[in-house]
């Protein structure tokens, strides 16, 4: 396999990863906090996956969805 074929696996993973935890972060949410605003789905979509995963752990705590992300 060439190195770009690999990339572009690599990314795919990457994308699919953060995808889930992207998934599971707003089922938490809507679980815990109720329908989620779009301006809090479309942070969500657009974070990486390290903040992601930091925000999964925040939702244990947090009073309120801001709280997730601060």
């Amino acid at each position: 396999m060439t190195g770009f074929a690999e990339r572009f696996i690599q990314q795919g993973i990457e994308q699919g990863k953060r995808q889930g935890e992207a998934q599971v972060l707003l089922r938490q949410l809507e679980r815990k906090f109720g329908p989620v605003s779009a301006n809090l789905r479309q942070r969500i979509q657009e974070a990486d996956a390290e903040t992601l995963l930091d925000c999964s752990e925040r939702i244990l705590t947090a009073d309120t969805p801001d709280a997730v992300f601060h």
